[in-house]
């Protein structure tokens, strides 16, 4: 049965697309490294909008991983990118996807701030942000962007064609871990059924995704799971990622997709942190979490933020001492529930740790 919407949802997404007009010039943005959602949510949006008669673009603050070039395969000239500057100032309108906060945009932060236009924003994200007025449609409870890019184009009467449906797959594909997540909910799956059924290919997107990997991914992956640590007692695991090694292995951030889901899938692990530094006095932790443990409100401690079960942060400091700082927090909020601060003694120099 095709996805139906409630009527107060048809009524946001109307009011959303209120403000598009044909004959605009529309930014469409998204986080710094972007991911399969921000890419697939901004490609499908693109599709949906020039049908409508609007000169959409893409202007994001970081390049497109190659993985995910395929999207763009029937959209030459689409991504901006590399003038994202000069698109943006002369805008009609910004949409921010798949983030909330300005904060999220990197070197486009200035620039988004000063256009004084309106700046639309999509996302599904629990932790909330400041933009520049605009229209919103925002739902935690979805599982990824790319639902709510769907649910627009259902209640303002856009047709989904098929390369607006791969797109939009791709995005709740990734961010539900391949189904695999928490956020796989009833309504997620009837959304997927509903871009399956304009015929898109399921094992030629997981191909494109999954399976185009350059040598030195496996070997990255290999590398940074040679640092794993494994603390029981609180239920704490993290990998590290060695500095120099990305660019000694000819690979990209991107090629750290999924990483961090090894430390998690060890038995008794609530929490799973992956470090790396991305600047010279910048270490970025992710973090993902199994059960009850909220990894997006431990990540807010620290200006980060995320979804409960997925979420990441980035703090000023070396290598070593973000990771003092990150690891002591980690135990104390494992142990606030009192297991792993009296069963251990949180701080001791005897901590009981395994690493491989």
């Amino acid at each position: 049965m095709p996805l139906s919407l409630p009527p107060e949802k048809a009524e946001l997404g109307q009011a959303f697309a209120a403000v598009l007009k044909p004959g605009q010039r529309v930014c469409l943005t998204t986080h710094v490294n972007p991911d399969g959602d921000g890419l697939g949510s901004e490609v499908g949006l693109v599709h949906l909008l020039r049908a409508q008669g609007i000169d959409a673009v893409i202007t994001n603050p970081s390049p497109t991983p190659p993985r995910f070039s395929f999207l763009f395969q029937d959209l030459p000239g689409v991504d901006r990118t590399a003038e994202a500057v000069k698109e943006l100032r002369r805008a009609d309108l910004i949409i921010v996807l798949d983030i909330s906060d300005i904060t999220r945009l990197g070197m486009l932060i200035e620039t988004v701030r000063e256009r004084r236009v309106p700046v639309a924003c999509v996302d599904h994200h629990v932790s909330a942000g400041i933009l520049p007025a605009g229209p919103r449609y925002v739902d935690p409870g979805a599982a990824a962007t790319g639902e709510l890019i769907f649910e627009l184009a259902k209640a303002n009467g856009w047709p989904v064609t098929q390369q607006v449906a791969r797109a939009l797959y791709v995005a709740i594909l990734t961010d539900t871990g391949g189904f695999r997540f928490s956020n796989t909910r009833p309504r997620t799956l009837r959304v997927a059924a509903d871009l399956l059924e304009t015929g898109v290919d399921p094992e030629q997107i997981y191909l494109e995704v999954y399976a185009r990997a350059p040598e030195g991914r496996p070997r990255l992956l290999a590398e940074a799971l040679q640092t794993l640590v494994v603390e029981p007692e609180y239920g704490l695991a993290w990998v590290t990622v060695p500095p120099g090694s990305i660019e000694r292995h000819g690979v990209s951030s991107d090629d750290l997709d999924g990483v961090v889901e090894f430390p998690r899938s060890i038995e008794g692990v609530r929490m799973a942190l992956l470090f790396r530094e991305i600047a010279q006095g910048r270490v970025k932790v992710s973090l993902r979490s199994i059960g009850d443990v909220d990894v997006a409100a431990f990540a807010k401690t620290y200006g980060g933020g995320g979804h409960t079960k997925a979420a990441g942060l980035s703090l000023t400091g070396t290598l070593a001492e973000v990771q003092a700082t990150v690891l002591r927090a980690a135990r104390a909020y494992l142990g606030s529930d009192g297991v792993g601060s009296r069963e251990s003694g949180v701080g001791s120099q005897g901590e009981k740790r395994s690493s491989i």
